[in-house]
Formats: C-alpha cells, sequence, structure tokens
C-alpha cells in the first residue's frame, strides 16, 4: 500500500466535509474517516518491511510508532466528536470537520517523512491547521490562544528549519554528498563539522522543543489547551507534541551517528529536569482545570526527553511513554471537555461534585489522574518506572531522586484540584445545565482508558517490537 495513501485519504475526507452542506452528514465522516485511517495505518506499519516505500515517504519502526499513535487517538477523538458537535449546533462544524482531517493528514505526513526539509513543512501546516481549531468557540480568550499558538510556534518553526540548515552546512563543510534525506545523514554523519552539526541540534532542540511544549518554551501551552475544546486538547497533547517529538528524535538520530550523542544527552536531561520542576510549580493550586492539563503535558514532555537523554533502556521507556501519554491525554481532555459543558465552567471554585453531576465522566476523570500520575496498574506507570531505572542503572541517583521528587509535588498538586472537582456536591447553578452523560460521549474515553491501563499489564508483542526497533534507530542496544 502506497504511503502516501495515508496521507491523500485524510485530505480528500477533508475537502469531502467541507463541501457537505449538512452539519449531521459531517458528523458521521469524522467516525467513518477516523476508523478508515486506523486500520491503513495497522495494515502499513504491519507490512512495513515489504520493501514499499519511497525516497521521500516511508514507514519505518520511529515514524510507523508515532503513525499509530497518532491514528489511534484521532479514531477515538473521532467518535467523541459527534456527540460533542450535536451540544454545539449553533457553531458551523464544516471548518472544524475539515481542519480535523487536514492535521490527521499532516501528522501522518510528519510520521512518513524521510527528509529533513519535508519534515519540517508537514510539521509547520500541522500548526496552520491546528489554529482554526482553537478558535472554535469564537470568544476574545480562544482568538488571543489561537495567535500566541500560532506567533510562538512559527519563532519554534523557524528555529527548527535554522537548525536544518546548520545540519546542511555541516555536511557541506565535511565534503560529503548535502543531502537532507535521514539515510544518506546517518551514513555520513561521522564526517561531519562536529561545531556546526552541534548548533543544529541545539537549534532543532530549541524549535521542535517549543512545539512539543518544553519548559521554558511552553508559554503558549496554558492559553492554548485552556481555550481549547476538549477533543482539540486531546489532539494536540497527544498527536502534535508526538509529532514535533519525532522531529527531535530525527535530529537526535543524526547528532548520535556523527559521535556527538553524549553532549545530545546532557542538553536533553536538563530540558527534561526543568520541565518537570516547571510543571510541578504550576501544578500546585492551579485552579483551572484544562490548564492543569496543559501543564501537566509540560511535565510529559519533561519525562520524553529525559528518558531519551538517558539512552539505553530509558529509550526505551520514553517511547513507551509516548504512547501512554497520547491515550492519558484522551481520557483526560475528554473527560475535562464533559465536564466544562456540564458546568458551563472549569474553574475549581465553580466545579464540584462532578461523580455525582456526572456518573460516567467524573469517574473517568479521576482514573485518568490516577493514570497520567505514574499510579498502578496503568500504561504510565510501567514506562516512568522503565526511566528511572535507567536512571539507577547509569548510577545517576541525584537525578532519579530529583525526577522522583518531582512526580510527588505533581502528584500531590494535581490531585488537590482534581479531587476537589470530583468530591463534594455539584452546585446549584450546574444542576440547571441541561448537559448529562451519555454514552456516546463516554465510550471513547473508555476505550482510551482501557488501552492504557493494558499497557500497565501487558504490552502486545508486535507493539514491544516496533519499540524495540524504534529504540534501536536511536542508538539503543539490547
Amino acid at each position: 500500500m502506497p504511503a502516501m495513501l495515508l496521507i491523500l485519504l485524510p485530505l480528500a475526507i477533508a475537502a469531502v466535509a467541507y463541501v457537505v452542506p449538512s452539519n449531521r452528514v459531517r458528523l458521521m465522516i469524522l467516525p467513518a474517516g477516523g476508523t478508515a485511517h486506523l486500520v491503513l495505518s495497522l495494515a502499513a506499519v504491519s507490512s512495513r518491511g515489504s520493501g514499499r516505500g519511497g525516497e521521500w515517504l516511508a514507514i519505518d519502526a520511529l515514524g510507523g510508532l508515532v503513525l499509530l499513535i497518532v491514528s489511534t487517538l484521532f479514531a477515538i477523538c473521532s467518535f467523541y466528536a459527534p456527540g460533542y458537535l450535536l451540544v454545539r449546533l449553533d457553531r458551523d462544524s464544516r471548518l472544524f470537520t475539515s481542519c480535523l482531517f487536514i492535521f490527521l493528514g499532516m501528522t501522518s505526513a510528519v510520521a512518513l517523512s524521510q527528509h529533513l526539509g519535508l519534515l519540517w513543512v508537514a510539521i509547520e501546516t500541522t500548526t496552520l491547521a491546528t489554529a482554526p481549531l482553537l478558535y472554535f468557540n469564537r470568544s476574545s480568550r480562544s482568538l488571543e490562544a489561537a495567535w500566541k499558538y500560532l506567533m510562538i510556534g512559527s519563532v519554534g518553526i523557524a528555529i527548527a528549519l535554522l537548525g536544518s540548515l546548520f545540519i546542511a552546512y555541516a555536511a557541506h563543510l565535511s565534503g560529503s554528498e548535502v543531502s537532507l534525506f535521514f539515510r544518506t545523514l546517518h551514513e555520513n554523519a561521522a564526517g561531519f563539522s562536529r561545531p556546526w552539526l552541534r548548533g543544529g541540534f541545539v537549534f532543532l532542540l530549541v524549535g521542535y522543543g517549543t512545539k512539543m511544549g518544553l519548559a521554558p518554551l511552553h508559554s503558549w501551552k496554558p492559553d492554548a489547551y485552556g481555550e481549547a475544546p476538549g477533543l482539540v486538547g486531546a489532539l494536540l497533547a497527544g498527536g502534535m507534541t508526538t509529532c514535533a517529538f519525532l522531529a527531535l528524535l530525527r535530529g537526535y538520530a543524526i547528532i548520535e551517528a556523527g559521535g556527538e550523542g553524549a553532549f545530545a544527552r546532557e542538553l536533553l536531561v536538563t530540558l527534561g529536569v526543568l520541565s518537570l520542576l516547571v510543571a510541578a510549580a504550576f501544578m500546585v493550586r492551579q485552579k483551572d482545570i484544562k490548564r492543569l492539563l496543559a501543564y501537566s503535558s509540560v511535565e510529559q514532555m519533561g519525562i520524553l526527553v529525559l528518558g531519551i537523554g538517558l539512552g539505553g533502556l530509558g529509550i526505551f521507556g520514553a517511547l513507551l511513554h509516548t504512547v501512554n501519554n497520547a491515550l492519558t491525554k484522551g481520557v483526560m481532555f475528554l473527560a475535562a471537555g464533559n465536564i466544562h459543558r456540564a458546568y458551563g465552567s472549569k474553574n475549581v471554585t465553580e466545579v464540584s461534585g462532578a461523580i455525582r453531576r456526572l456518573p460516567m465522566s467524573g469517574p473517568l476523570f479521576l482514573a485518568g489522574f490516577f493514570a497520567v500520575t505514574g499510579s498502578p496498574p496503568f500504561g504510565p506507570f510501567v514506562s516512568e518506572f522503565t526511566i528511572l531505572s535507567a536512571a539507577i542503572r547509569s548510577d545517576r541517583w541525584g537525578l532519579a531522586a530529583v525526577f522522583l521528587a518531582a512526580l510527588c509535588v505533581i502528584f500531590i498538586g494535581m490531585g488537590t484540584t482534581v479531587f476537589a472537582v470530583v468530591q463534594g456536591r455539584p452546585s446549584e447553578e450546574s444542576l440547571r445545565h441541561t448537559y448529562k452523560d451519555r454514552l456516546r460521549k463516554t465510550l471513547p474515553i473508555f476505550v482510551s482508558l482501557g488501552l492504557v491501563l493494558m499497557l500497565g499489564l501487558w504490552i502486545p508483542a508486535p507493539l514491544r517490537t516496533l519499540l524495540e526497533e524504534a529504540s534501536a534507530m536511536l542508538g539503543a542496544r539490547p
């Protein structure tokens, strides 16, 4: 199956969704398109060893992993979206639905790209496609969030472009073929100019780190996640950040092949620890549940780069945590979206008794909290424990202690807000809202939570193989 089909199918559906005049017809297009893309993605990844794929677009283990993450999360959100849009019939879903599928097509392009320049273009297009989604509520705050997302994201992507040019110049100075195809870069990286190679990675780290939302490059996240609809927040936190992480990993693989992996890993560890500490500080006494999830995303991105920075077993743990992060963000953001609709507010001062008010979404939000903070038996516990084990095996006891301390503070800070939301009695004002839990708006969340629970108890053999192959691409040894 041509890799291009995974990009063209969502773009074609986006065009169909835009020309269809009926909002209700578009509600059926969303789950159908999401399911079709997931089926195609599973088939493409399972047959990636058959040799099919072009020079520009192909499925390797690392890209295949990200493709499955994005496609699975989108499929979950696509089944949630109709129930959400039915209560938002005051908004025309034409542009919203089209942008969702453009997002899917461009994130697929990110996963399949085998060229540093094409990867950059795909990420920039994904940014442009998601900006209208942030403005869906048409408020002044959502407009501000969309512009901040665009402006800061554009600065980041410009810096990433500069990093790509630095790597190209490092190749030029070595006298080797100047090509931005990943295979050529890996083969020739050992002869690249070391100072320019280092400089290129620094710019890639700052540029794509901005897209990930690593501290101190995260200033767009609280506003964007705070004002976005729940399903858009899930796609940003679990999909967009995963694609930016992939772009960073592509750069890391190049510098590792060039013999400067130790330099890159120290930078990753530094930003990882800083992100954990910043998230811990801002999650304490946080009153806005969506901004709380934004800082939780900063924490998760810190865990990802920390795992890569530790190397070896930490790389496997980071890649596994990428899967867990996407699924747990699906649980948290979709459940938070239901709570927001039921209460007409996302502030803890106005939201309480969610378990009584929403007998499905409230418990799901609570379970999602335990999952995202790394509590057993959920998947994040396994991946975070793997990263902790990598720190201990490498005798970095101080780093392991900081990691554990930050996780404890985050658990307490986040738990204070979450328990304030789910416990107590619903206010009289909240009971006046007609919004109620329905299976079509909670079943996708149950599915996402079920997958997170499964990964805490059992990692399917094909997924484990994919994770091991992707880890090997980043220099991890069995």
